[in-house]
C-alpha cells in the first residue's frame, strides 16, 4: 500500500519520462516480492534441490548473527526468498560528463539525490545509457545482485547471489542490512562506504565465530587487494580531476585521459573494462571512497554500537561538513 501511494504522489508530480520510469521501478520490485517466499516454505517443499536448501540454512544462520552479533535491523528482511531466473536483480546506469569525474545526480523524492538510476529490464538500462551518450556523457552499465529498500519492505534473498560463497552472501546481507540502519538522503558515496565498513567488520566476525580461519585468510587477502584496486582508481580519478581543471584544448584533454585509462587497464586488465570511462571511476569509488575514514571512525568508536551511533551523527550533519570531518578523521 505505501508504494501503491507513493506512486500515486510521483505520477502527480513527474512528467512522461519519470512516470515510465517509476512505472518500471514500480512494477519490477512488486513483480520480485510477488516471488518472495517464506524461508521455511522453501526449506520443507520436497521440489527444493538439496544444495538451494542447505544454501538456504546457511543464508539463515547468517541472518541471524547478523541481528545477534552485529546489531543490525531485526526485521523480516532476509527471512524469505526470491528466484528471479535472471543473472541480475537490477541493472544501475552510472553517467559522467566527458571531462568530470563527478557523477550525473539522479534525484528522487525518497532517497533524494543518487550517482545511479536503476532499472529492472537489462534493455530498460541500455536504452537509458544509449539516451545518456547521445548527450555526451561517459556512461557505464552494471549489474546489481542485490538491492536495499531501506526498511520500507522485507528484503529477500534472491537467487542472483544464493550459490555465492558463504562469505559473499554474508558480505551482501550485512551490507543491505546497514543501509537500513544508517542513511544520509543525498549522499551515495557515504551510504555505501559506510556499509562496506560494515560487510567488511561482519564477515570477519562471521567467519571467525565460525572458526574458518583458512576462509578469513582468503578474505583478508582479497580485502587487500581490492583496496589497492580502490587506492589505484582513487589516484586515477585525482589525476583526471587535475588534467580536466587545466586549459588543454577538449583534444588535448582526450588524449591525456585515454593515457590515464590505458595506464589503469594495465594494471587490471581481468577488472577494468575494454572502454573504461569516468562512469566506471564513479562506479568503483562510491563504495570505497569513504571507506578508509570510517574504519578509523570505527576503531576510534572501540564497539559497533558506538561507530553506528558515530555514523548516525555523521548522516545527520551538512554534507560539507561530513565530508570534513571524513577527510580529517586520521
Amino acid at each position: 500500500m505505501r508504494l501503491l501511494l507513493a506512486a500515486t504522489a510521483l505520477a502527480l508530480l513527474t512528467g512522461c519520462e519519470s512516470i515510465s520510469f517509476y512505472g518500471q521501478a514500480i512494477g519490477g520490485h512488486l513483480k520480485l516480492m510477488s516471488q518472495a517466499k517464506p524461508l521455511d516454505t522453501w526449506l520443507t517443499d520436497p521440489a527444493t534441490p538439496a544444495d538451494l536448501k542447505q544454501r538456504l540454512e546457511t543464508a539463515r544462520s547468517i541472518r541471524e548473527f547478523a541481528s545477534r552479533e552485529l546489531h543490525l535491523p531485526d526485521n523480516g528482511s532476509y527471512t524469505t526468498y526470491a528466484d528471479l531466473g535472471r543473472r541480475f536483480a537490477v541493472y544501475n546506469v552510472f553517467a559522467a560528463p566527458t571531462f568530470s569525474v563527478d557523477p550525473k545526480p539522479e534525484c528522487f523524492p525518497i532517497t533524494g539525490c543518487v550517482a545511479y538510476r536503476g532499472f529492472y529490464s537489462e534493455k530498460d538500462a541500455n536504452a537509458y545509457a544509449d539516451k545518456l551518450r547521445e548527450q555526451g556523457f561517459d556512461v557505464y552499465t552494471g549489474g546489481v545482485l542485490a538491492y536495499s529498500t531501506l526498511g520500507w519492505f522485507d528484503d529477500p534473498l534472491l537467487s542472483t547471489f544464493i550459490r555465492y560463497p558463504d562469505a559473499q552472501v554474508a558480505r551482501l546481507v550485512f551490507h543491505e542490512l546497514a543501509h537500513q540502519l544508517v542513511y544520509a538522503k543525498g549522499d551515495t558515496t557515504f551510504n555505501e562506504s559506510f556499509a562496506v565498513v560494515v560487510e567488511d567488520e561482519g564477515v570477519r566476525r562471521w567467519l571467525d565465530a565460525q572458526g574458518r580461519a583458512a576462509d578469513l585468510a582468503a578474505f583478508r587477502a582479497a580485502q587487500e587487494r581490492k583496496r589497492d584496486l580502490a587506492a589505484r582508481i582513487k589516484e586515477t580519478r585525482e589525476r583526471l580531476k587535475a588534467i580536466y581543471a587545466t586549459k588543454l584544448t577538449p583534444e588535448q584533454m582526450l588524449e591525456q585521459k585515454k593515457s590515464e585509462f590505458d595506464r589503469l587497464r594495465a594494471l587490471y586488465p581481468t577488472f577494468v573494462p575494454p572502454e573504461p570511462n569516468n562512469a566506471f571511476l564513479v562506479s568503483i569509488a562510491l563504495y570505497n571512497e569513504f571507506v578508509p575514514a570510517l574504519e578509523r571512525v570505527l576503531a576510534q568508536a572501540g564497539g559497533l554500537d558506538a561507530f553506528y551511533e558515530r555514523a548516525r551523527q555523521l548522516a545527520h550533519e551538512d554534507r560539507k561538513q561530513r565530508d570534513a570531518v571524513l577527510a580529517n578523521s586520521n
